[in-house]
Order: C-alpha cells, then sequence, then structure tokens
C-alpha cells in the first residue's frame, strides 16, 4: 500500500524507494531533467514486477490526456498486485489539471501517482497538495561549483574514488549537463579493473580525452597562483587544441573565482580558513586556500577591475562594440589583463 513519503530531496526520495516506501504521488518538477528521470526511471522499473505491470502500470504523455482521464487512471485498482503505477511524463503539456488536484485531496492509497514536470515550477494549488499528500520534488541544476562534489558523490555510490583534480577536470571538461555527465562517468567506470577503483588525472586524460596539463582548471590554478609562464602555455595550448578550452569555458569559471575573491576580501575573518570557508559557504577548506592565494596576489581593487574586465570580453564575445576580435584574441586580452 502506498503510504507518504517522507524524503523530499533526492537522496531521501531515494533512499525510501529503495526501501519499498512509496508515497501515493509524486511531483517531480524543476529545470534538472537528471534527478526527475532518475526518480521516475527507479519508480517504474521497480514498484511493480515485471509479471504485475501489464495491467498495473500506465505511462502516458502530459499533450496526450486530461487531467479528468489521469485521475480516472489513477483511481482503478490493482489487478492481482499491492498497487498500480500511473506515470504522466512531459507534465507540463496536461491540461485540466484541476481534476488532479481535487483527486489529491484524497488520493487512491494503492496507486503511486506520478507526474514529471520538466522546465520550471507547478501550480501552487497541485504543489500545495502534492506536498501536503506525498512528494513535492523540485529539481534545480547544479551550479559548477557544485561539480565537482556531484562527480565524487556519484562514484562513491558505486565504490569507486576519485582524485579531487580528477573530479574538477572532468567538471570542467563536460559541463552541468548531468545526463551527459554520468554517462562519461559510466564510461570510465567499465574502463577500471576491479581490483583498483580509484579514477586519477591520468585515467582521466585517457578515456575522456581532457589534458590533465593543459586544462581550463589548470588554467584556473595558474591565475590564481599568479603563474604567467603556466597560463601562457596553457592558452598555447588552447589555440592548437580549441576542444580543450575556449573563451566561453574561460569566462564563466574566472568570473566565478573573481567574484567569489571580491566576497572574500569583505570576511570578518579572512586569515582563518575554516571561517572564511563558511563565509563562502564552501563546503570545506580545500577549496578555500585558492581564495587566501588570491586574497595575496591580487588587491581588491584589481580584483573589481578583473571584474569589469571580464564582464566586458563576455559582452564583445556577444558581438557587443566588436565587430572584429576573435574569442580566442579576447581570452588572450583578458588573461594578459589579469595577470599585469
Amino acid at each position: 500500500m502506498a503510504e507518504k513519503n517522507s524524503g523530499s530531496t533526492y537522496s531521501g526520495i531515494m533512499r525510501d524507494l529503495e526501501a519499498q516506501k512509496y508515497a501515493p504521488v509524486y511531483v517531480l518538477m524543476g529545470d534538472e531533467p537528471y534527478f526527475i528521470d532518475q526518480i521516475a526511471g527507479y519508480i517504474e522499473e521497480r514498484a511493480l514486477l515485471p509479471e504485475e505491470k501489464d495491467f498495473n502500470q500506465t505511462v502516458v504523455y502530459g499533450a496526450d490526456v486530461a487531467g479528468a482521464q489521469v485521475v480516472d487512471m489513477a483511481r482503478e485498482f490493482p489487478l492481482m498486485a499491492a498497487r498500480r503505477v500511473v506515470m504522466v511524463k512531459e507534465a507540463q503539456g496536461l491540461k485540466g489539471a484541476d481534476a488532479i488536484v481535487k483527486y489529491l485531496t484524497s488520493p487512491v492509497p494503492t496507486t503511486i501517482l506520478v507526474l514529471c514536470f520538466k522546465g520550471g515550477r507547478v501550480d501552487r494549488n497541485l504543489a500545495a497538495k502534492a506536498s501536503a499528500k506525498g512528494v513535492l520534488f523540485e529539481s534545480k541544476k547544479k551550479r559548477d561549483y557544485e561539480l565537482p562534489a556531484f562527480v565524487e558523490s556519484y562514484l562513491k555510490v558505486r565504490k569507486t574514488a576519485i582524485e579531487h583534480k580528477a573530479a574538477a577536470m572532468i567538471a570542467e571538461h563536460v559541463g552541468s549537463d548531468l545526463a551527459r555527465l554520468t554517462s562519461e562517468l559510466d564510461k570510465v567506470l567499465i574502463s577500471l579493473p576491479a581490483n583498483d577503483r580509484r579514477i586519477t588525472p591520468d585515467i582521466v586524460e585517457c578515456q575522456i580525452g581532457v589534458s590533465k596539463d593543459f586544462n581550463v582548471f589548470e588554467l584556473r590554478n595558474a591565475i590564481v597562483e599568479k603563474n604567467v609562464f603556466k597560463a601562457n602555455q596553457i592558452m598555447n595550448y588552447f589555440d592548437s587544441n580549441p576542444k580543450a578550452g575556449s573563451l566561453y569555458t574561460v569566462v564563466p569559471l574566472l568570473f566565478n573565482y573573481f567574484q567569489n575573491l571580491m566576497i572574500a576580501f569583505y570576511a570578518p575573518s579572512r586569515n582563518n580558513e575554516k571561517d572564511l570557508a563558511a563565509f563562502l559557504e564552501l563546503k570545506s577548506v580545500w577549496g578555500v586556500r585558492d581564495y587566501v592565494t588570491g586574497m595575496r596576489n591580487y588587491s581588491a581593487m584589481k580584483v573589481m577591475n578583473i571584474i569589469h574586465m571580464i564582464r566586458s570580453v563576455d559582452a564583445r564575445s556577444k558581438g557587443l562594440q566588436n565587430v572584429s576580435t576573435s574569442a580566442a584574441d579576447l581570452a588572450k586580452e583578458l588573461i594578459f589583463f589579469i595577470l599585469h
């Protein structure tokens, strides 16, 4: 029998599902499709036994049904099974959702109703009913600085360790598309020997094709340390290997770093790594060391000017007040300005 699920986070929901604690309704919404697909996929695959699915599982798309039809499906009782599953994918195309809101006042306890809304939030009434009677989950996009931690946690569940630099390399190379990111990680997992489940920068270089020495992550390190020679080496490598890095990957990475560095100058205890990490809302002291180094190598005024320059270069890369300077030349101009 379905019961109200206690988890509203992805990990909490998945933990309850693995324990076979199902809610009568799941409203899954948000801009990140990966977590929505994972939760819905788990329910679709595991809530029923294979032999129970023919008569007790209905999967439809929002554009093909109305709310009243979904309610009719949800009100049916299971046949030779403990429960039935009604899943509406792409539910943002669903019309007549008021009928579902009314249904959720007293949902059928033997039905698991799953509504997948991708690309935004749902109606307030539906959200309130779902939260009261089951699970309301918002799937948010991961920010760039959160990606290495996501990589590490994804691999930890699969009993695989990864060096922090290797995690950052993968995150910077692949980006925030979690479906693609996990696909790349799965490829690396397959390549690992059974007796050594550890991913190093060398393995990333071999399996994913990103250089462990010349990548955006290493460029950031060179800039943090104000290593002019190394930064120029990497930029020259990018000229010959555009896929390794470009202005469009450099700009957001550097803007995020220098924006946080500007904030670090205002920290009450900026000489204390633990306090500074808390002030910057970093998850570990490891990451704060880049900001300690940055404050040593750059003045607050220089950082302010760098942020202004990054914004200017970003605008010019989009054609504003620029008709001829290439993205590669803009990137070199930006790096030169930062380091001199």
